[in-house]
């Protein structure tokens, strides 16, 4: 028996204020942020002109910041989702560790914090391209989106795209082709990469109500989507050497990569039946973040420290 009366609104404020820092930080969903920096990193770095490292370093932060408030905005309205899914069962707000009315507080005053703040170290295209980000992912993917439609994935998805070329209107203060390809790439990697997984946690989802791809149109079409946007992708990888800003490196590495994301996904198409099936999406889901990080990885170096320094 509780020592302590929940029924009682004074006390269920009490427990509250027991949360630990390390909840606030899950809320930000970290893993997800490390992506956001990286990419963002790799437009700020690549984009021609400079910024003072300082200023860089504020930008990069908001940048993050800005993706982990949408993160926190996400976990406040999917609070009911979450408690039926036993991959985010355990987050902050259904396992009570949170309240949804902090959540959405943190959330909010993070996103407008960031947007400030990157305005003025920065310039108001890429505070205004950071808060486009967080309305679309909070908004247009969590609230609308995602409960409706199962191209949820495809048109949500480009919320995560916009970090590089953020990073890059940080510097220039415009967008340019180059900054829109690798957008594009994100965008076009994200339904590969998620689609994976949704076969893997296809009944969690199911259980929770999100119709997402495999749960609506049924794990045959929901393959032959990832086969498809797998055949897009990997020549898009490509695109930044074929479009002068990336080297032979870069070319070699989008290449390899390329193949290795059309084999896997050749594989989920063929494997359809029990754990052969979820091994090859378990293989894409994985090798997929490989990937995308390698691509940016490759770029970073190659045409941002290589290039200022030779």
């Amino acid at each position: 028996m509780s020592l302590v009366d929940d029924t009682n609104p004074v006390n269920r404020a009490a427990l509250v204020s027991q949360a630990e820092p390390r909840d606030f930080i899950e809320l930000l969903k970290p893993r997800v942020m490390s992506l956001v920096i990286f990419t963002a990193l790799t437009g700020l770095v690549v984009a021609p002109g400079s910024l003072h490292p300082v200023l860089a370093a504020i930008s990069l932060l908001c940048i993050a910041v800005g993706a982990g408030a949408s993160g926190a905005l996400n976990m406040w309205y999917d609070a009911d989702i979450d408690a039926k899914m036993v991959r985010t069962a355990n987050r902050p707000i259904p396992a009570g560790r949170v309240s949804p009315g902090e959540a959405l507080a943190f959330g909010l005053v993070l996103s407008a914090f960031s947007v400030l703040v990157l305005g003025l170290v920065a310039n108001w295209l890429a505070a205004g391209l950071l808060a486009f980000t967080i309305f679309f992912y909070a908004v247009v993917y969590t609230i609308w989106l995602k409960r409706w439609t199962p191209q949820n994935i495809v048109i949500g998805g480009a919320a995560g795209a916009f970090p590089p070329m953020i990073g890059w209107a940080a510097v220039t203060g415009s967008v340019s082709v180059e900054s829109i390809v690798l957008f594009l790439i994100i965008f076009f990697w994200t339904p590969p990469h998620f689609w994976a997984l949704a076969l893997i946690k296809s009944e969690d989802y199911a259980r929770a109500g999100v119709p997402m791809l495999p749960v609506v149109a049924g794990e045959a079409e929901t393959r032959r989507q990832i086969l498809i946007y797998t055949v897009l992708l990997a020549p898009l990888g490509m695109a930044p050497y074929f479009l002068g800003f990336a080297g032979m490196a870069y070319a070699a590495t989008a290449l390899v990569g390329g193949l290795a994301m059309l084999w896997l996904a050749v594989e989920i198409f063929r494997k359809r039946e029990g754990g052969p099936a979820r091994k090859a999406a378990g293989r894409m889901f994985a090798f997929s973040i490989v990937y995308l990080f390698a691509l940016f990885a490759v770029l970073l170096v190659e045409q941002g420290v290589v290039a200022r320094l030779f």
